[in-house]
């Protein structure tokens, strides 16, 4: 298998769907997987026509991490390291991510998940951190947006145990946004992608970044964050005017979403 054929890459009309492609390996981040994945980020990040992007895996699992072969020198790299790390290419990327877990989610690619703006997973989806079991150290942010997202005692639970947890639970725990049967997956990834895609994009681009800010800062960092940018794009985009005009549009949707006549 080439370098190219380890990540597939879909566009269609703003929407690129990126699909890791080792499933008979489960997916794990050989080298060459963590290298072509970082390319695969860079060239969305300049190619201009992505607005939102699909990670999801081949096979039955999403990545089961690193490529513990290669770590554990049983066999050598399948490429030489890049200077590009997977987490710096996926963090440059300003725009909203959905994960498609379609199944295990492991360390590394725990935190491939992690990376993600929005997870939907299938009842397949098993999550777990075992960095303490291998002896290697969190380096792609797990330590630090896991106890943000279900709180610590939970996060300590799962990174000092190794323990798996199921998709029933991670929903119940707010892991994941949703469990969905696999063959609605995609689909139903597809269609947030394009509600995503029917919101202003200067507008949603400012309150990603925002919520980004303030989810890595104290909340008083956060909240003064929100003013300035709420500050800057009024004045930048005459907000008054532009809701005034999208009205009729905003109130039909509600309705529709609310089954209300």
């Amino acid at each position: 298998m080439g370098n190219e054929d380890l990540v597939l890459v879909s566009r269609d009309d703003g929407v690129t769907t990126v699909t890791l492609n080792r499933p008979k390996a489960l997916n794990a981040l050989s080298m060459a997987l963590r290298n072509r994945i970082s390319e695969v980020f860079d060239e969305i990040a300049s190619d201009g026509s992505t607005e939102v992007v699909i990670l999801t895996a081949a096979g039955r699992a999403f990545t089961v991490g690193l490529d513990l072969k290669e770590l554990g020198g049983e066999i050598d790299p399948s490429a030489k390291a890049s200077s590009r790390d997977i987490s710096a290419a996926i963090g440059a990327l300003q725009i909203p991510i959905i994960g498609a877990v379609n199944g295990f989610a492991i360390t590394g690619g725990f935190e491939l998940a992690l990376m993600c703006d929005v997870l939907i997973a299938t009842p397949d989806a098993k999550f777990a951190d075992t960095h303490a079991r291998v002896g290697v150290v969190p380096g792609w942010g797990l330590s630090q947006r896991l106890p943000r997202l279900i709180g610590i005692n939970r996060a300590k639970e799962l990174s000092l145990t190794g323990n798996y947890l199921d998709a029933e639970t991670a929903d119940q725990w707010g892991l994941v946004n949703r469990v969905i049967p696999a063959d609605e997956l995609l689909p139903t990834c597809q269609k947030l992608a394009r509600d995503i895609l029917s919101t202003e994009p200067v507008t949603r681009g400012e309150i990603r970044r925002i919520m980004d800010a303030g989810w890595h800062s104290t909340l008083a960092q956060g909240l003064d964050t929100e003013y300035e940018a709420s500050q800057t794009h009024s004045r930048a985009q005459r907000p008054s005017e532009q809701v005034a005009s999208r009205r009729a549009a905003i109130q039909d949707r509600g309705r529709a979403q609310t089954n209300e006549d």
